[in-house]
């Protein structure tokens, strides 16, 4: 089963959550396009629930995400008494990426879109969740649940509301930690996230494509095609983008002279730097740093 994918930012957010027991022969409401996201965590007993042609049980310390576009309804009463949270929750993007079958979970695009911003190129990224899940750790899940619930009676404060904001991300958090090893990322994935981190911790350093492949033991074609999968650019493009917004921040928080900054964020030579941040940003790093003067 493919997961559930999230582009970020913004958060998913929390809108609404309780807690519902019910007797023997319970059996889940028919519902369609109810145009937000529905969690369900059974703490006792079990729920058994159909979304379009896909069929679940949900036991106790199972989660399960009914879509917003889909019709979800009981398939069979309860068995025994059950008790289980539920929570609504939206994203505020005009779809979910949802993985076509023949794609790796969770990369049917590259989550490099810019977003406007003032002085910072802001990237989205994406959060997996399974669909559905046995929890890893099911205690914490109800106990941040329970939290949740708590806070009910003060929800109108806005400091309040911030927390239950707080609360609902560590909530995504064990359920995206609940993923099964076949919905994770796949190698490819894995490889790019491991060439990024490597490029990232040695970035003020000489980093060609050899020493790249050595450290991570893959072969750098194969690392570059991994890249261009995940991030939309090859090693060496990712090193620069990320030495030049590095840049960006010393020229905002230090006097250091451009010359240094260029050493310091790894460029031999000061007049490429220059060149370099000039073709990524579209002004000169002295007229950057003139900005915020």
């Amino acid at each position: 089963m493919n997961p559930l994918v999230f582009r970020i930012p913004p958060l998913p957010h929390y809108i609404a959550s309780g807690f519902n027991r019910c007797q023997p022969g319970y059996q889940h409401r028919s519902r369609q396009r109810i145009k937000v996201f529905d969690l369900l965590i059974v703490r006792q007993g079990g729920l058994y629930i159909g979304e379009e042609a896909q069929r679940f049980t949900v036991k106790a310390g199972d989660a399960l995400i009914l879509r917003p576009d889909s019709h979800h309804f009981g398939t069979g009463g309860c068995k025994e008494e059950t008790a289980y949270y539920w929570l609504h929750f939206q994203t505020f993007h005009d779809s979910l990426a949802v993985p076509e079958p023949d794609t790796d979970p969770g990369h049917a695009s590259p989550s490099v879109e810019e977003l406007p911003a003032s002085f910072f190129n802001i990237s989205t990224f994406q959060l997996e969740l399974p669909q559905f899940t046995t929890l890893l750790q099911p205690d914490k899940a109800y106990e941040i649940l329970d939290g949740l619930e708590q806070l009910q009676a003060t929800a109108h404060l806005d400091a309040v509301r911030f927390k239950q904001q707080l609360l609902f991300q560590n909530l995504l958090e064990l359920l995206s930690a609940s993923m099964n090893p076949e919905q994770r990322s796949s190698q490819s994935t894995v490889c790019a996230e491991q060439a990024a981190s490597y490029l990232r911790a040695n970035y003020r350093e000489e980093i060609t494509t050899a020493m790249l492949g050595d450290s991570l033991n893959f072969h750098p074609v194969y690392i570059a095609r991994c890249m261009n999968k995940e991030y939309g650019c090859s090693p060496m493009e990712y090193l620069l983008r990320y030495r030049i917004g590095q840049s960006k921040l010393l020229l905002m928080q230090t006097s250091f002279p451009i010359s240094r900054i260029a050493g310091e964020v790894g460029f031999n030579q000061a007049s490429y730097f220059s060149s370099s941040f000039m073709k990524l940003e579209g002004v000169s790093p002295r007229e950057y740093r003139q900005r915020f003067s």
